[in-house]
């Protein structure tokens, strides 16, 4: 008998003509549910990797069981569920294994931008292949071999079908939008970003699924998959950040409390706490770096990851050598109280 389960979720979705998934909404995610969730499913057999449709019947064992069990939130969901038109699931995940369905997967991204886990908390592998390219329109997900149809279909009503973007993954905004946070440019942020209080994203800032921010912070550049940036710090607009998509390995990278991407600049390892990038300077791991010490003297040269989470550093390009020159930081950066006043 299954005693505990590390995620649940109802959620109401879109098949292909085939019958096959290809996305879910899950209005009320739980981590870690209680002893009385955990019966509930038990009872009716929703178990680990079973993603089948949910039938009306099924829908309303649930929500009477959990209404006894004294689970009123997910028992509404249920409640609601009931009357879906679309198709309707339920997915258990008993541990944190590395997503096998689309359901799966979609759970594990709405977990992320509720903040109920935090990047790199739950096991996103293989992920990005279990997902299905869509076409995402303003009739909701359309299979791309289904898109022709759909297309002459609205032509022939005298409508034009909007596709907004053909992508693995939707923006987050149509699934989940956190308090306390402000995007200006709603496509920039994919479903499982993870976005702290007080964030901002302004138009050309990007986040990716399984990244984000604990916020406060301003963000204009982009933050890439994997990458997490800390309480207070800033991106500069054009600023990026290598992902371990984008050929960062396995190591982590992040960026720590208080700290300052310029524009256009960007790093390849992680940062400590309060330090700074001069605008339009790209480190990587592999940079050589010129260690000044408090007179100015070059002390030492090392690697750019030879200085990863070290804090109070600020790193520069020498105007006439050309060389990128670290040296430190005691100035931490102060956000400007008024640009997260209202979020």
């Amino acid at each position: 008998m299954t005693t505990s389960i590390f995620a649940f979720g109802l959620g109401v979705g879109t098949h292909n003509k085939k019958g096959e998934w290809l996305e879910i909404f899950y209005p009320e995610p739980v981590l870690s549910p209680g002893s009385a969730i955990v019966n509930c499913v038990t009872e009716l057999g929703l178990i680990e990797g079973n993603n089948a449709n949910l039938s009306t019947e099924q829908l309303m064992q649930l929500e009477s069981s959990l209404i006894e069990a004294g689970e009123a939130e997910q028992a509404k969901v249920a409640g609601r569920l009931i009357h879906s038109q679309s198709p309707v699931v339920a997915v258990v995940l008993t541990q944190d294994s590395p997503p096998s369905t689309v359901p799966e997967a979609y759970l594990k991204l709405h977990l992320l931008s509720h903040r109920l886990v935090r990047p790199h908390g739950t096991d996103l592998t293989g992920a990005f292949g279990i997902l299905p390219n869509v076409a995402w329109t303003n009739e909701g997900a359309i299979d791309l071999a289904e898109l022709p149809q759909r297309q002459l279909a609205a032509r022939l009503k005298g409508e034009v079908l909007e596709v907004s973007c053909v992508d693995k993954f939707p923006k987050m905004t149509n699934y989940v939008v956190p308090e306390g946070v402000r995007i200006a440019h709603t496509a920039r942020v994919r479903l499982g970003a993870y976005l702290g209080k007080g964030t901002t994203i302004m138009h050309e800032g990007f986040v990716n699924f399984n990244a984000g921010t604990e916020g406060p912070g301003m963000i204009e550049g982009r933050i890439s998959a994997g990458v997490t940036v800390g309480k207070g710090s800033d991106l500069g607009g054009g600023a990026s950040i290598i992902g371990t998509l984008s050929g960062g390995g396995k190591i982590i990278i992040s960026v720590g409390e208080e700290c300052l991407i310029g524009a256009n600049a960007g790093i390849g390892f992680p940062l400590g706490d309060r330090c700074t990038v001069e605008a339009g300077l790209y480190v990587t791991a592999g940079t050589k770096v010129v260690m000044l010490d408090s007179d100015g003297n070059t002390a030492e040269s090392v690697k750019a990851r030879d200085l990863a989470g070290k804090s109070d550093l600020l790193f520069r390009r020498n105007s006439i050598s050309g060389a990128v020159e670290c040296l430190t930081n005691r100035s931490a950066v102060k956000l400007n109280a008024e640009l997260h006043a209202h979020n």
